[in-house]
């Protein structure tokens, strides 16, 4: 198995992040990465999956956002170059993002028809090949020094030659936010599972009765991170999903996952890591933190928190 390509699902209008997402595409929020630089969002998520060994990446937008896209990355590499003539980090950012102009297309989702039809969007992009998949308004940092979340789910697809969902185990009442699965522990490899059960967003009566995945510590459930490696016969099993659809809801990719699961082998993998969903509450500044957190300003981020809870502790204290 070879995973050259990657899928961004990024058609949503950011309904959880109004009115800020009436301004700015969610996509485009600015966040300071890692490396000390701010940088839009959906460049930070192209960036996982290319320096995890991706050569392709597509996006699926919605009607109009391509040129947006493409606008607004032009500007940036630009500006870089222009901005900061004899600079070396601003030659070098800007020969990244001329990088990513390159090996990045984009597929249109001319409706919004659900997560599973955004994905389907993207079948003539994908071919026959496998291939990564990822959410455009999640980022994920790793625990692993100069190993990526995406590169530790791609290795594993290609030890294993199979379909590989990434997830996190979860505290129960959180379950309603997320795809939930049970499965049976592989033995002999740490925190990955063969599949046997996905369900969307259950109730936690319904993943109690369920969902149980023996191992678990007491009251954790296995819950999608956001991240798969998937064949291309999915686009079969969506396909089947649109053409029984009766406009009475959105086609989702979870049930699709079930059907995968019941015809091949199909992995659950705990990455070593965190996924971080821009669109809940805090979750900007959540995403943010894990990110300084993570990056060369760690230090200087950490005094300015400390200071601030200390500034707000007097200031509570002069108050009383």
């Amino acid at each position: 198995m070879v995973i050259r390509k990657a899928v961004i699902t990024a058609a949503g209008r950011g309904a959880r992040l109004y009115p800020v997402a009436d301004t700015v595409h969610k996509a485009m929020l600015p966040l300071m990465d890692r490396d000390g630089l701010t940088k839009p969002v959906i460049q930070i998520i192209i960036e996982e999956a290319l320096e995890s060994g991706i050569e392709e990446v597509c996006i699926v937008c919605a009607p109009g956002d391509e040129e947006q896209y493409r606008l607004h990355l032009s500007r940036l590499r630009n500006n870089f170059a222009s901005g900061y003539p004899g600079e070396d980090w601003a030659r070098d950012q800007a020969a990244r993002i001329d990088n990513i102009l390159k090996r990045v297309s984009f597929a249109v989702q001319s409706k919004p028809l659900g997560y599973g039809h955004s994905v389907y969007c993207a079948r003539e992009f994908v071919g026959e090949e496998c291939f990564l998949l990822l959410l455009g308004d999640h980022l994920y940092i790793s625990d692993v020094p100069g190993q990526r979340c995406a590169q530790q789910l791609i290795q594993l697809a290609m030890q294993e030659n199979c379909a590989v969902a990434a997830v996190n185990p979860t505290r129960e009442h959180l379950v309603r936010h997320y795809g939930t699965l049970s499965g049976k522990r592989i033995s002999g490899m740490h925190g990955v599972y063969e599949i046997e059960k996905i369900i969307e967003k259950p109730s936690l009566s319904q993943a109690e009765v369920e969902l149980l995945t023996p191992g678990l510590r007491a009251g954790h459930y296995l819950c999608l991170f956001g991240m798969h490696v998937l064949p291309h016969r999915i686009f079969d099993l969506l396909e089947k999903d649109l053409t029984e659809e009766t406009g009475a809801g959105e086609c989702q990719l979870t049930p699709a996952l079930q059907k995968l699961a019941q015809g091949e082998k199909y992995l659950a993998a705990e990455l070593r890591g965190a996924r971080y969903d821009i669109g809940v509450k805090f979750g900007l500044m959540l995403a943010q933190i894990a990110l300084g957190m993570a990056g060369h300003e760690r230090d200087s981020m950490l005094t300015e928190i400390v200071e601030l809870m200390a500034d707000q502790g007097r200031s509570r204290e002069d108050a009383q």
